[in-house]
């Protein structure tokens, strides 16, 4: 009995001694994790809500941190505004260097199939894709190319715009302009692969344009058959020389065409001067320069070498003689043959439709500069057409816009008119003699084009 009394004391001390520790473990552990709780939310909360308040805008503790860190901001963004500077004036470098590379020829020359649309793009060393001088797809990447010219919109001459000055060479004659005196206001339509100048001016534009003249005459001399007559004169106006061939056939047979080596190809090509005499051609300019381009109906002598339509007025040359722009979107190439079309050139822009002009102030091709050599060739009446070269990229000559050439083409009576390849592209031999300059602006040297225009 005795001992199982200090049995019952002995639990009960341990289940009391037990129940002590217990509580005061779970106290001691309740008040840490709450000290612990409360200095984790004192150091995450405000950061939370920090952010919290930097996301929204609103909290103006938000502000406060934003402003902590202004200093930091802002030097960044001095740092970036540095670089952006730094960055534009690359730039311009690049702009600079693009510029040069156009002057180099309307489209960059690249050798082998390269788009030389020469007219408007400059000839760009090496690779260059050729474009063609008024030419609207062409490419050339030196770029000459549309026109080779390929719009060359980063030209320094804004708008094609010139000093103005009309000069005679030395020792040349006088004389009045082919045909009758043409005038007349243009339209603003372009077509959809035609850009625009960058910087451009209109008002320089339009003055530089208004100082286009035909009438002071360089030298001239003529050719003459039983079914041929030319007539060859030279002019200077807005410090360009341009080179002009009045041409009356009997019959539309004398208007032709040919393929360099008489090879239909992409990277077949020959100058001007070689492929004219191989044909005993009496005048020859260069054609469109097909082979620098993908798309863009190809037609001579009635048969269809390409039939995929490009986005470029089409210059459709029929049996009959008679000229006309036309847009590819309208009709096939097959329709147009079918239609009577004889030759058909990928080049454009149209200069002159019914005596108007078509393209605004500021049109150009491709990346072809406002001022190039250019070729165009158009109709002043029945058998009776004009085939222009212009000179350009020269202390001598400096080239004219795609406005300029159409107004010149104007004043001479034209009434469809049409721009070919051009830039380094741009040639005309007559009687067997290269009578222009053609040069792409490092390079004084005919360049190698896919076809002619000739007179034979």
């Amino acid at each position: 009995m005795k001992k199982h009394k200090w049995t019952a004391v002995f639990t009960a001390c341990l289940v009391a001694f037990t129940a002590f520790i217990s509580l005061d473990t779970f106290v001691f552990s309740s008040a840490y994790q709450t000290d612990a709780t409360e200095m984790n939310l004192s150091v995450i909360q405000p950061a939370a809500q920090g952010q919290a308040k930097i996301e929204t805008g609103t909290n103006e503790d938000a502000e406060d941190l934003t402003e902590d860190t202004a200093g930091s901001s802002d030097a960044a963004e001095n740092a970036s505004e540095k670089k952006a500077e730094s960055s534009e004036n690359t730039g311009d470098s690049s702009e600079k260097k693009a510029e040069s590379s156009e002057n180099t020829g309307d489209s960059s020359e690249k050798k082998a199939g390269s788009s030389e649309n020469s007219q408007d793009s400059a000839d760009a060393a090496s690779g260059a894709t050729k474009s063609s001088d008024g030419g609207q797809a062409a490419t050339e990447s030196g770029s000459e190319g549309s026109d080779s010219e390929s719009s060359e919109s980063n030209s320094s001459k804004s708008g094609g715009s010139k000093s103005g000055k009309h000069r005679k060479k030395p020792g040349s004659g006088s004389g009045g302009g082919h045909g009758p005196g043409g005038s007349g206001g243009g339209g603003n339509s372009s077509s959809a692969t035609t850009t625009t100048i960058r910087n451009f001016d209109e008002e320089e534009a339009a003055a530089s344009v208004a100082e286009v003249t035909t009438d002071n005459t360089g030298s001239s001399k003529e050719y003459q058959d039983e079914n041929i007559k030319i007539t060859y004169t030279e002019y200077t106006t807005n410090d360009t020389t341009i080179h002009v061939a009045d041409v009356q056939l009997t019959s539309a047979e004398y208007l032709k065409t040919a393929f360099a080596n008489d090879t239909y190809g992409k990277n077949v090509t020959q100058s001007t001067s070689e492929i004219a005499a191989a044909h005993d051609a009496v005048l020859a300019i260069n054609g469109d320069y097909y082979g620098v381009q993908e798309r863009g109906y190809v037609i001579r002598n009635g048969v269809v070498y390409r039939e995929e339509a490009g986005t470029n007025d089409v210059l459709c040359i029929y049996g009959d003689g008679t000229m006309k722009v036309v847009d590819p979107s309208t009709v096939t190439a097959q329709e147009l043959v079918d239609q009577g079309v004889w030759q058909a050139f990928s080049f454009g822009p149209g200069l002159l439709v019914d005596g108007e002009i078509p393209i605004s102030l500021d049109t150009e091709v491709g990346k072809a500069k406002a001022s190039n050599p250019r070729t165009a060739i158009g109709m002043i009446d029945d058998l009776h057409y004009v085939f222009v070269v212009s000179d350009g990229r020269s202390d001598e000559s400096e080239g004219l816009s795609l406005y300029e050439l159409a107004t010149f083409m104007q004043e001479l009576g034209v009434k469809t008119a049409y721009n070919l390849d051009g830039g380094g592209s741009s040639t005309m031999v007559f009687q067997g003699e290269v009578i222009n300059n053609p040069t792409s602006g490092f390079r004084d040297t005919e360049r190698e084009v896919s076809d002619i225009v000739y007179i034979g």
